[in-house]
């Protein structure tokens, strides 16, 4: 069964919100609501996230709470899904602002046993996630490797550590200062992972369980969406670049696939 895109359902999630509802969504990569700081927003949409707008336009940016998470599960059946690893959850809300919303979600969250935190800057979570995101997906579902086999290639770590570079100075171009938890993303591929300490399991990223069940990847949230940021800055990306036209030709090929 492929994967939904969140676009495409966005006319369902608005009508399961009642008036003042709140839908959190909790995403990988540059989420749609990116452009929204408040009441007069003017960029709106982001066209590679949401191309016709309709999360935008529906469900709308102002009755979301966003989240960040780390948390590694695998499908393991119809339905069933295993947790491997990781459990921290980041709420925030687009605007940065502090709302009895964003804490009620937390101290729900935190009732159900999730480790959840608030953040006051949202966006910066994200890029700090992108630094491991960014690489391992990418790396990983291209290879077909989990994230604990990475080590036994040299080069392929290497390469993680060239896209966390390129990462840090999209972000700076943004305005956002991340070079401080680069160190830590690079030792990643050493910890098989895992945020604290190693774990015995095999992490499969999203993407690479993605691609081992022919569904869509989410190639334009965690590095499309970059690529776009760093060319409007003037960043040159050369790896993100290259990754991005293979998972792009490797999504094309399983739709291909698909429609045999």
């Amino acid at each position: 069964m492929p994967k939904i895109q969140t676009s495409t359902v966005a006319a369902d999630i608005a009508q399961l919100l009642a008036h003042t509802g709140t839908a959190v969504f909790i995403n990988n990569g540059v989420p749609w609501w990116w452009n929204h700081h408040g009441e007069h927003d003017s960029a709106g949409p982001l066209p590679l996230i949401d191309p016709d707008g309709h999360l935008w336009s529906q469900v709308r940016p102002e009755r979301v709470v966003g989240c960040i998470v780390y948390s590694a599960n695998r499908k393991t059946g119809p339905g069933v899904i295993e947790h491997v690893a990781n459990n921290r959850w980041i709420f925030g809300e687009p605007n940065g602002r502090s709302t009895s919303r964003l804490q009620a979600i937390a101290q729900m969250t935190q009732r159900a046993g999730l480790m959840a935190e608030t953040s006051a800057d949202l966006r910066r979570e994200v890029w700090i996630k992108l630094l491991r995101n960014a690489p391992l997906n990418s790396i990983c579902a291209l290879t077909r490797l989990p994230v604990r086999s990475l080590v036994a290639h040299p080069d392929l770590v290497a390469l993680c550590h060239h896209v966390i570079e390129e990462i840090v100075a999209v972000a700076a171009a943004q305005g956002v200062d991340i070079s401080d938890c680069a160190h830590d993303a690079r030792q990643a591929p050493l910890r098989g992972g895992a945020v604290n300490g190693q774990t015995t399991r095999p992490l499969l990223p999203s993407m690479l369980q993605d691609v081992l069940h022919g569904a869509p990847t989410e190639h334009e949230a965690i590095l499309g969406q970059p690529q776009a940021f760093a060319r409007t800055a003037g960043v040159p990306t050369p790896r993100i670049d290259l990754l991005l036209a293979l998972l792009r030709g490797l999504d094309a090929s399983s739709v291909q696939a698909g429609a045999r």
